[in-house]
């Protein structure tokens, strides 16, 4: 099984001493996002768990703790723009913070588990082309030594996030202006020896040399853990997406980053209301198990040396219904 920490909240950033807490109990609850009195019971113990992959704009509250995941395989799928306080109001300073962080984490555990992500990537006034390109190599020149690959995509437009977003007055992008932007991406990562992927873009770009990206990546966990792995693709996933199976432990509405365009959070009084609810040492990431609430463990073996994963679920037909685990 491998573990997604968090595709929607940035727990590294703003819940790593509850993450933290969770590995020494040996188990987390995560509840069903399309069912909330569905819960999972996770055992996160490292027999069971096969790697992790965090997601993260800020590592800084786990760097002095790396050591306590000595027992995992794991990576960090790293974000880092060139936008602004008016896109990430509550992202720390670039230069004073965060690449500090990025280069200080790629010393502690290897620039192979550290990948840089340019996402995503949209256009308007101040943001544009010439911009893009131009701070693009800013990052480039100071990560080259501090990652392999860099990961990039445009934004997609949801109407959930449609008033979020309306104050950027974003320009849609051409198919012109998204091949020319690869195009001059992919010169300025080959002048600092990083490989450049794409996540869940439709396009085809291997006349540029980029391939589509495996984000949650059975081959990097392989090379990391030095065991093979038997994993499918994530049939959850957009049909671009070239992840394998994992679960997120992650909730939505809970990250406090602020990100204008983020797919996850929808108002940010929500997120706040929910922050309110979170407790360090309690099992699921917001809030307490209810008398509405049904716990069901989930049970499962390792995907390692091609041993298939093994499910038991309490539910009267059978169904593991929205938990996805797949080996």
């Amino acid at each position: 099984m491998i573990l997604s920490v968090s595709r929607r909240t940035d727990i590294p950033s703003h819940y790593s001493k509850w993450f933290f807490h969770r590995l020494q109990e040996g188990y987390v609850l995560v509840r069903n996002p399309f069912n909330v009195h569905q819960i999972g019971k996770i055992s996160l113990s490292p027999d069971v768990v096969d790697g992790i992959v965090f997601w993260t704009k800020n590592p800084v509250p786990m760097l002095d703790r790396i050591s306590e995941l000595e027992k995992y395989p794991y990576y960090f799928q790293f974000t880092l723009t060139s936008y602004g306080r008016d896109v990430e109001p509550d992202i720390p300073s670039k230069n004073q913070v965060i690449i500090p962080a990025f280069q200080k984490l790629s010393k502690q555990i290897g620039k192979e588990r550290v990948i840089w992500r340019y996402d995503p990537i949209f256009f308007n006034e101040t943001y544009t082309m010439e911009y893009h390109c131009k701070y693009f190599r800013v990052l480039a020149a100071k990560l080259g030594n501090y990652t392999e690959k860099c990961t990039v995509s445009f934004l997609d437009f949801y109407r959930h996030t449609a008033r979020n977003i309306q104050s950027l007055k974003i320009q849609k992008e051409t198919k012109e202006q998204r091949l020319e932007i690869m195009g001059r991406f992919s010169e300025i990562v080959s002048e600092y020896g990083i490989y450049m992927d794409t996540c869940a873009e439709p396009e085809s770009l291997e006349q540029l040399g980029i391939r589509h990206a495996h984000c949650v990546d059975s081959n990097l966990f392989e090379r990391i853990g030095g065991y093979k792995l038997s994993l499918e693709k994530d049939a959850n996933q957009r049909r671009e997406c070239g992840c394998v199976t994992s679960m997120d432990i992650g909730a939505y509405h809970t990250c406090k980053n602020g990100c204008l365009y983020c797919y996850a959070n929808y108002s940010r009084k929500t997120v706040m209301k929910n922050a309110q609810n979170h407790d360090p040492k309690a099992p699921l990431l917001i809030g307490t198990v209810g008398s509405d609430d049904m716990v069901r463990e989930r049970l499962a073996k390792s995907c390692r040396d091609g041993q298939m994963t093994l499910f038991e679920c309490n539910n009267s037909d059978g169904r593991e219904t929205d938990m996805n685990f797949g080996c």
